[in-house]
């Protein structure tokens, strides 16, 4: 209890406890808050890592679409087998090249 003042006893224990209060629940809230954004980064990270990974996969899509367009469009014999292949059965289209 505090010294005798010119205010109520019950008053100053009052606020002296509301204020010891405050100061138990400090580290509790700062550890809550250490928490909070760590889970937020590394939510963030994992989105992160996936959408590259889907990039990726688009690129890999584009430039595997775009080595097939090229097989195609050459007028050699590798196209123009390549396209035979492609085209049909390729068991029979194997053995009409043999």
């Amino acid at each position: 209890m505090a010294f005798p003042t010119f205010v109520n006893d019950q008053i100053t224990d009052s606020i002296t406890q509301a204020n010891t209060k405050v100061l138990g629940d400090a580290p509790a809230i700062a550890m809550g808050n250490l928490y909070q954004t760590t889970a937020q980064a590394l939510a963030n990270a994992a989105h992160n890592a996936a959408n590259a990974q889907q990039q990726s996969h688009v690129t890999s899509q584009a430039a595997t679409t775009t080595g097939v367009v090229t097989l195609y469009g050459l007028d050699t014999a590798t196209g123009v087998s390549t396209a035979d292949i492609l085209a049909g059965d390729p068991r029979s289209r194997l053995e009409d090249l043999l």
